[in-house]
């Protein structure tokens, strides 16, 4: 039966009304402000501090851009001048830069065959008198629950050092920190596992003849730092370490003697996007016990992140009976690390913090910046470049002996933009603060 116009009619809107809706949507003006998809990143006053840039000669040759996971200001020899430690990532080693009485560097492969170090810890692990290195190894940069990591001790020998295994058949491990926790007088080992989805959190019991036997604290993925420190005043070192995960936790382990410990949630964040991206144990308003500090917008996960407005940095005030109060001391996109120092000379302790992942599209963006602590725990941002970028790790130290704290920082870069390309950098603390307005 032929259909009547009325009937054509309605079929030709019912076919069309949504074509024609769905063509012009796009074009019709929005009734609401949309909310904003990330806060265009973060640069600041520039610093009333002096720095000078000194890149370091990380050699990478052709292999790719440099990939530095951590670096360290230490005495690594006993001389009494300092030196930066470096863990290369990209040729599997670590590093040692020393700078000569001419200011010029001087780069040492001090170990290779490291796969994938993600921190270089020295400690007299033997009790032989001199410093030897445990790296905690990876084995991946990239996510991974396969069981690739280790903990691998360099036992130095004069100029050379020995490779030991101490852990393997574990996930991705992304720190380690020496104490005597069982009380008998030699190193035991905190251990961050972090894994991809599953990790943990162990201490090695050291048995002697390089034997440990490990111990289980807390399982879970993305344990970055574990802090040793007294935390609870009682004489003995307690770990503290930050989950990043599936959960964004920070946890306290009390040693109760004889290596038991007692398991203490802390805090906890109900974003799961906080992005925590390292733990720094320093008694930050010097009342004589031990804070925390951590940095917040790891975004490692999504090569195509913005910095949010949640980035930044919090203190974790330690106010007795492992009770911590929460303070946010700083809003920076993307940042990746923090360290604590004098870097004034006030006499008290300021922050210097690097970005990973600010909006790098602005070239105006900070990727390390420092935070001038008025002495009540108030701190005021100054920035100190924006170059290089891509920056996971600083540390601080008078490298120079000028009796200023200088900075140095190292760069991963895996994420676009590929420009403003750093390795190992020193900012060289020139003193002569002026205050500004």
């Amino acid at each position: 039966m032929p259909l009547a116009a009325r009937d054509v009619g309605l079929l030709l809107l019912a076919a069309g009304l949504p074509l024609a809706t769905w063509l012009s949507l796009p074009h019709l003006p929005s009734v609401r402000r949309p909310a904003p998809v990330f806060s265009a990143g973060n640069s600041f006053p520039p610093s009333v501090l002096p720095f000078e840039r000194q890149p370091l000669p990380l050699a990478h040759g052709d292999a790719g851009l440099p990939v530095v996971t951590n670096v360290q200001v230490m005495d690594l020899d006993g001389d009494g001048t300092l030196e930066v430690l470096a863990c290369d990532a990209l040729g599997n080693r670590i590093v040692r830069f020393d700078r000569g009485s001419d200011g010029s560097w001087r780069e040492t492969t001090l170990v290779r065959d490291v796969s994938v170090p993600a921190h270089a810890t020295v400690v007299d692990i033997d009790g032989d008198g001199d410093r030897d290195l445990v790296a905690s190894v990876l084995g991946d940069i990239f996510p991974d629950d396969g069981v690739v990591g280790r903990v691998e001790l360099f036992e130095r020998d004069g100029d050379a050092y020995t490779r030991h295994v101490l852990l393997d058949d574990v996930r991705r491990v992304a720190d380690v920190q020496p104490g005597d926790f069982d009380g008998d007088g030699d190193v035991d080992l905190a251990v961050s596992v972090f894994g991809y989805s599953r990790g943990e959190v162990l201490w090695l019991e050291n048995r002697g003849d390089r034997v440990f036997a490990d111990h289980h604290l807390l399982g879970g993925p993305g344990s970055i730092h574990v802090p040793v420190a007294d935390y609870d005043g009682d004489g003995d070192p307690d770990i503290a370490t930050i989950m990043s995960q599936d959960d964004e936790e920070l946890w306290g382990f009390e040693n109760l003697g004889g290596g038991k410990f007692a398991r203490k949630m802390l805090w906890r964040s109900p974003n799961y996007d906080l992005g925590s991206a390292g733990l720094v144990a320093a008694d930050l308003d010097q009342d004589g016990d031990v804070d925390l500090v951590l940095p917040v917008g790891d975004n490692l996960e999504d090569f195509d992140a913005f910095p949010q407005p949640y980035h930044g940095c919090l203190w974790f005030e330690n106010v007795g009976k492992w009770t911590f109060q929460e303070h946010r001391i700083a809003t920076f996109g993307g940042t990746y690390a923090a360290t604590v120092d004098d870097l004034d000379g006030d006499g008290d302790r300021d922050i210097a913090l690097v970005s990973m992942s600010n909006d790098w599209s602005n070239p105006a963006n900070g990727s390390i910046i420092w935070l001038e602590n008025d002495g009540r725990q108030s701190f005021r941002p100054w920035q100190i470049a924006a170059d290089p970028i891509h920056l996971v790790t600083v540390a601080s130290g008078d490298l120079d002996r000028d009796g200023r704290p200088d900075l140095v920082a190292g760069s991963l870069n895996l994420r676009r933009p590929f420009q403003r390309v750093g390795g190992v950098t020193v900012w060289r603390n020139a003193g002569g603060k002026e205050r500004g307005p």
